[in-house]
């Protein structure tokens, strides 16, 4: 399994547990520990993954961290633990205090849901006010997911993280600026695009005239860019998905009903195509989708589902056929439960693939 794949089957994890998780301790024990695991690292050994590290911080003795993980006998990251229902915002005052007493490089402020990673960019040995790294578990942006995985057991190196840091500090700050800017941009900002379109003397009246002009045309070629790039996947997706299906004999005044596929329809696609990758190629699953529901074909065939799901339903279903090619109907709670269902996806995929 690909290490986005496993991220992935994580999530689905988090997002049935988190509600149930009353305390720091069972947040630690159930989130932030399994998390940890998967990264690699032998949770069992505390000569890797040391619980209640002490941090002794000035005329402060004693003070732990909750856990270190360490190398050859000293930390090389310290992970401060809140309850998954606490906002991480107001906690990094106590992580800065332990790190500047340490030798441990890196900072991970966590609440089992976000990760928040700090090092020492601005000062030596003195932690950074704001993260370098943010992940979410319950939203997996794919290239965090890159990030993320050079905090793994086997892919640690200091020298190769800490270069990377720098250049994920400043392009963060440079999308929340952009960010900033789309929602209200300043005079510099308005006069820099104005150079380029207005040739009259750029007064404040200028400015203030064309502020929402400008704003208007940015968020409006974001929207169109992001469009285009969906509808063209999109109708990648509809060409390869050939199906073939038995002849229907015309009818006379039937009902045309439009069918409109939804982005969570799509998204399950996604999650599919993504289990499966590599037990076969990602371009031999295509989608086709119909009134009653969803289908996920392997090579376009119609007589080769895949699975099907019905998301439109008050209660979400997904229908694997089993060694006879009967459908056999499971009701889930959320899209992401799809992952649970890995073994059986493959095993039915490969009743197509061995013929």
């Amino acid at each position: 399994m690909d290490f986005i794949d496993e991220v992935k089957q994580f999530s689905a994890r988090v997002q049935k547990l988190k509600d149930q998780i009353p305390t720091e301790e069972a947040t630690k024990m159930s989130l932030v520990v399994p998390f940890f695991q998967m990264l690699g690292y032998d949770v069992f050994n505390p000569d890797e993954f040391l619980p209640e590290f002490t941090a002794d911080v000035g005329i402060k003795k004693g003070e732990k961290v909750d856990y270190a993980i360490m190398k050859d006998g000293a930390p090389v990251i310290l992970i401060e633990c809140k309850w998954c229902g606490e906002n991480l915002d107001k906690h990094s005052s106590q992580l800065f205090r332990y790190f500047g007493t340490s030798k441990a490089k890196f900072g991970i402020l966590t609440n089992g849901l976000n990760y928040n990673f700090y090092t020492d960019l601005d000062e030596s040995n003195k932690m950074d006010l704001i993260p370098f790294l943010e992940f979410d578990i319950l939203n997996i942006k794919p290239n965090l997911v890159a990030e993320l995985k050079k905090f793994s057991r086997d892919s640690f190196d200091v020298e190769n993280i800490f270069s990377t840091a720098s250049e994920l500090k400043y392009s963060k700050a440079v999308k929340n600026l952009f960010a900033n800017q789309l929602k209200e941009p300043t005079d510099d900002f308005i006069k820099y695009f104005l150079s380029s379109v207005y040739d009259g003397v750029k007064t404040q009246n200028v400015v203030d005239k064309f502020r929402g002009i400008i704003k208007k045309s940015l968020n409006d070629y974001i929207s169109e860019m992001m469009n285009d790039k969906i509808s063209s996947a999109l109708k990648n997706e509809n060409e390869t998905a050939v199906t073939i299906e038995e002849p229907v004999e015309p009818k006379e005044n039937i009902e045309i009903t439009k069918i409109h596929t939804t982005d969570e329809e799509i998204e399950c696609y996604y999650i599919i195509k993504s289990i499966l990758n590599g037990t076969i190629s990602p371009e031999n699953i295509t989608y086709k989708d119909n009134e009653r529901y969803f289908s996920v074909l392997y090579k376009g065939n119609i007589r080769k589902t895949i699975c099907r799901v019905n998301l439109d339903t008050k209660k979400k279903q997904i229908m694997i056929p089993d060694e006879n090619k009967e459908f056999i109907r499971t009701y889930i709670d959320s899209i992401n439960d799809i992952y649970a269902f890995k073994d059986i996806l493959i095993k039915s995929v490969s009743m197509y693939v061995e013929n």
